[in-house]
């Protein structure tokens, strides 16, 4: 608008000069009044009696700013222009038509897209009480009160506000005003508003309980699935979710892989990402490789082994498991016993997990020591005797000499084909005589699964009627299943197949006799796995009377321990001396006092302590 023309007639006491500027360089709608110190009026406005200056005053436009408000960033994108949606308009339009009723001119407005109004910490809603202390403001224009505040408190610390800047509340749809009448219509509409919200928040969370209970995923599905809209036909809206097929084997290698004990999170997270899995792309975000916090996050959801958890209880989930539940136990104790954290190692060494100091007993850590000519020297050093927690004083020792040593020991533990032999032979006539109790066995775990299942499903009623709080219900599901894990991993190991038992006994005692060579040969880090497969632990030893010379003793594991023990041997040697003494197959065998026996064969409840012996059922 331009200036007014100085032949127009003006009224008299306000200069022609003064003009109304709707200048595109100010906010949306907001109106200066050139000529003066503040947005309509000279901030040092001086009192006067003129008749005429106050007829002026009266016949200046009032001065409103408009808010709006819709719940969720859906309302303000479905429809409409962008970030409009349909419901901003309508409220838009509203509130100018009740700004003109009121002679007033909207000169700001504010808007919050994707606010919920249960709380005031909203930006366009705090921007708009700071602006309304800072400038004349004569109305606040809503289209209804809960656009404004849900909650009782706040309205009342708006309204507050809105006194303490002398502005006056008006909203389109409901006649709120300063008279008792309409000030007990603004606290009646502001109760309902909190009622209307709280009821809602309730419904919400009933329905989620609900939708949780039968086994359907609350939110956003966990990375590896994906959540699927389809129309049924009857035209109504049906939620899923389906694996999501790029991301699901990747997510269900990770399980496999760190349950094996040999991954960090950390190295783990980067080969994931060099194989290509990242993050579900949304509206705002695209997709990302994965973290190490986020693949810890995956680790420990029990969402992927078939559960939903919702308030702190777990239910059966109606989804596709990605990993069974014995998997996933077994990820949470290794995840459990790295609390302190886990660290990739500097120097790596296939014998690091295996070698340990022979005077105190502590790992043996890698150091590489330079020579004056530049040679570099790796060496087994303790590291008790390094960080000084022992007294140790054991001398370091160079790797390549444990190394040969523990070749040359490999070479000396080996069996000879006649004994592999008669070893296997022992062992057949036992897993002969041993089905029957097998068979009985897995009846037992059977019975004990279903009254586990079935004291799950009783505190899950028991939950359902309000009997048991959650917190005991959480303690309560982890106790039953844990026992259940423990069962269905014992009614796996026995339903594997006699025969592949039979293929996997004639591989290991085939290794028992070529093991020496096959060490030998094997890459580094198939030789880590030869190690952790024989020995619990490798000692070295410094010879004291010649320098740099070392000597192993090791611990061998189970059954190799008693495969290349005296007691196996002594056991064969008085089976050939007395064959009269042998049994027929089916029956008890001498296998029954055969260590080499109770050793491989873990089923048989003749070869273990009885429930109520000295220690629990083990091998």
């Amino acid at each position: 608008m331009s200036d007014i023309p100085s032949d127009r007639p003006t009224l008299v006491g306000i200069p022609a000069q003064q003009t109304l500027d709707f200048s595109p360089q100010q906010s949306v709608n907001e109106v200066n009044v050139t000529g003066g110190k503040s947005p309509m009026y000279p901030a040092t406005a001086t009192p006067t009696t003129n008749p005429l200056d106050m007829f002026a005053q009266a016949l200046a436009p009032k001065v409103a700013v408009s808010y709006l408000r819709v719940s969720t960033r859906d309302q303000a994108r479905r429809g409409g222009g962008d970030d409009e949606g349909f419901s901003i308009p309508a409220q838009r339009d509203a509130n100018k038509r009740r700004a003109a009723s009121l002679g007033a001119i909207v000169i700001k407005e504010f808007v919050d897209r994707g606010a919920s109004a249960r709380s005031a910490n909203r930006p366009e809603l705090q921007r708009m009480l700071e602006y309304l202390a800072d400038h004349e403001v004569d109305y606040v224009i809503v289209h209804k009160l809960d656009r404004l505040a849900r909650n009782r408190a706040d309205d009342v610390e708006i309204t507050k506000a809105l006194d303490a800047s002398n502005v006056r509340l008006v909203s389109t749809t409901e006649s709120i005003d300063e008279t008792p009448s309409g000030m007990l219509l603004h606290g009646i509409m502001s109760s309902i508003a909190e009622f209307y919200s709280r009821n809602l928040a309730a419904e919400v969370m009933k329905g989620m309980s609900q939708k949780a209970r039968s086994g359907g995923t609350v939110g956003r599905a966990p990375l590896g699935y994906r959540n699927h809209r389809s129309v049924d036909s009857e035209g109504r809206e049906v939620r899923t979710v389906v694996i999501d097929q790029e991301r699901a084997p990747l997510i269900k290698q990770a399980f496999e892989l760190y349950a094996t004990g040999s991954w960090t999170v950390a190295a783990l997270a980067e080969h994931l990402n060099q194989r290509g899995l990242t993050t579900t792309p949304t509206q705002k975000l695209p997709s990302r490789p994965i973290t190490e916090g986020l693949l810890h996050k995956v680790l420990t959801n029990p969402y992927f082994k078939g559960l939903t958890k919702f308030q702190g209880a777990l239910y059966q989930g109606r989804h596709e498991t990605l990993v069974d539940e014995v998997t996933w136990q077994r990820v949470q104790d290794i995840l459990t016993s790295h609390n302190n954290g886990e660290r990739t190692r500097k120097h790596p060494h296939f014998l690091k997990s295996t070698v340990y100091c022979g005077q105190c007993g502590e790992r043996l850590m890698v150091q590489r020591a330079k020579s004056a000519s530049g040679m570099t020297y790796p060496y087994f050093y303790c590291a008790g005797r390094h960080s000084k927690r022992t007294t140790c004083t054991q001398r370091a020792a160079l790797i390549y000499e444990v190394e040969t040593k523990l070749e040359q020991h490999y070479q000396h533990i080996q069996l000879d084909t006649e004994f592999r032999g008669r070893v296997e032979a022992m062992i057949r006539e036992e897993f002969v005589s041993s089905r029957a109790q097998i068979e009985e066995k897995k009846r037992e775990l059977k019975r004990e699964q279903e009254k586990l299942e079935r004291q799950r499903q009783k505190l899950m009623e028991a939950h359902y009627a309000g009997a048991i709080p959650v917190d005991l219900l959480g303690s309560e599901q982890e106790r039953i299943g844990r026992a259940l894990q423990k069962v269905i991993a014992e009614l796996s190991a026995i339903r594997t197949e006699f025969e592949i038992v039979e293929v996997n006994l004639k591989q290991a005692l085939d290794l028992t006799v070529d093991c020496g060579a096959a060490y030998e040969n094997a890459p580094d880090h198939i030789k880590k796995l030869f190690n952790q497969a024989f020995f619990e632990k490798v000692f070295v030893f410094e010879v004291d009377d010649t320098p740099g010379e070392v000597r192993l003793e090791a611990e061998l594991k189970p059954p190799f321990d008693t495969l290349f023990g005296d007691e196996l041997k002594n056991a064969d040697a008085t089976r050939r001396i007395s064959p009269a003494n042998k049994k027929p197959a089916g029956k008890s065998s001498s296998g029954l006092h055969n260590p080499a026996v109770r050793q491989v064969n873990c089923l048989s409840n003749a070869l273990m302590v009885g429930a109520k012996g000295l220690e629990p059922p083990t091998c």
